[in-house]
């Protein structure tokens, strides 16, 4: 019998913005457990620090939460907000925390310039449909803030893009299964990469080759 989403042991919503920016760098973080800092990561851990104290603000008739715990048995991932503004609404949810209804709206922090990531987009969308799942509600548009710009884009749910974050989802699920660490893949996003000394995207395929072929040599012969 196949196990029912709900049996899936949750992985943390953040490797699906991992594996869209780069599968392998992805696997070495969950399989491998492998990990490195360099000035970017640093940057960003370093601007999240205030976000990630978890916390509720009330301002006027809204509520936010910093770093809400958030799951979903459908796409299989667990893990925490930055931020999660509760607009009073009269059709919207009701909330353990303040009397009325509130209409949920999920925001992302990114460090460093403003770029249209679709990984970015997908970490957000997972977040919004964790959000559905827990408290029965319907959220069409989320937004991404960019610290060090100022700035605010808002995040469209469409079809579309909960589509690829079921199949961004999926394809985790997949590798974390299969135990297999993606292929390296060198691109212009390897030079910021914390990673890259560990994941060597340049080992030429030769010498890839070679070392397998070295390996199951050793495994085949008997020994003396």
């Amino acid at each position: 019998m196949q196990n029912s989403s709900a049996d899936l042991e949750l992985f943390p919503l953040s490797w699906l913005s991992q594996y869209g920016y780069c599968p392998r760098r992805c696997g070495l973080l969950a399989i491998e457990q492998q990990w490195a800092e360099n000035e970017y990561t640093a940057a960003g851990r370093t601007q999240h620090q205030r976000v990630h104290t978890p916390r509720m603000e009330r301002r006027g008739d809204s509520l936010f939460f910093y770093e809400m715990d958030l799951f979903s048995h459908a796409l299989g991932v667990s893990g925490k907000s930055d931020c999660v503004e509760a607009r009073s609404c009269e059709d919207g949810v009701p909330l353990p925390y303040a009397p009325g209804k509130f209409r949920l709206y999920p925001v992302e922090y990114k460090h460093g310039v403003v770029r249209q990531e679709e990984e970015y987009q997908i970490q957000l969308c997972a977040q919004a449909i964790c959000l559905e799942e827990q408290y029965g509600c319907q959220i069409s548009e989320a937004a991404i803030f960019y610290i060090d710009a100022h700035r605010r884009d808002a995040v469209t749910l469409d079809a579309a893009l909960r589509e690829k974050t079921r199949q961004a989802a999926l394809a985790v699920q997949a590798m974390l299964s299969g135990q297999q660490l993606p292929p390296a893949k060198y691109s212009a996003k390897c030079r910021k990469c914390s990673l890259l000394e560990l994941c060597q995207p340049k080992l030429k395929r030769r010498a890839e080759g070679y070392c397998a072929s070295l390996w199951e040599l050793l495994q085949t012969e008997e020994p003396e």
